[in-house]
């Protein structure tokens, strides 16, 4: 039996987007599930608008990760996409290394044992091969989800897509399973369009 396809679109630096990866990740160990990462960028969709200045300064420097993220699955396929983040967010989400997003991404190609040209593709040249590529990818979470969400947005290729799920921490064993389940049903339900309470605390990496 083909294990079935879950796309989960991530914009490298959103820590929630990372937590939801983890998830995925450990669901596939327990469920028939082939976890696929896209990327949204969160750059793209706050395009254009009025922010507030620390966090335009963050979008502007989100370009980079994003960008790098389609040149590697791209170039190296959707593997090597998952390598990459792995050690990417290991570094800049769970182990706080966020002066230097650029070194960052270099030093996590490293660990993933890709070309260290691939960082070629980091700055961001607006309308080149990579930034139309970065916008059709963006694009096609949006077309799915709607543009009054974020990242990450989880697609099981059929029924209906949609912005989360929004974890903390990130279930383990039959309990990610589980969650699985309850996800793709909602996805059958044509009618579905939100789930949603208040988040306390600060987000646990564990």
């Amino acid at each position: 039996m083909t294990a079935r396809t879950v796309e989960l679109f991530v914009d490298p630096v959103c820590p929630f987007a990372w937590m939801t990866s983890r998830w995925l990740l450990h669901a596939a160990e327990v469920r028939e599930i082939s976890p696929r990462f896209s990327v949204m960028s969160l750059s793209v969709l706050n395009e254009g608008r009025d922010l507030p200045e620390g966090y335009r300064a963050s979008m502007d420097q989100s370009w980079g990760p994003a960008r790098l993220a389609v040149a590697i699955d791209r170039a190296e396929g959707n593997e090597a996409f998952a390598r990459w983040y792995t050690a990417w967010g290991e570094r800049f989400h769970v182990g706080g290394e966020q002066d230097d997003r650029r070194a960052v991404a270099a030093a996590a190609l490293a660990a993933a044992q890709l070309p260290a040209s691939l960082l070629d593709a980091y700055d961001p040249v607006a309308g080149d091969e990579i930034d139309e590529a970065l916008r059709a990818s963006h694009d096609g979470a949006i077309s799915r989800v709607g543009s009054d969400v974020g990242t990450p947005v989880i697609s099981f290729g059929q029924g209906t897509a949609y912005f989360g799920p929004v974890l903390s921490p990130a279930p383990r064993g039959e309990a990610a399973g589980a969650l699985l389940d309850a996800l793709e049903t909602m996805a059958g339900i044509e009618g579905f369009y939100e789930l949603k309470r208040s988040r306390s605390g600060d987000i646990d990496f564990s």
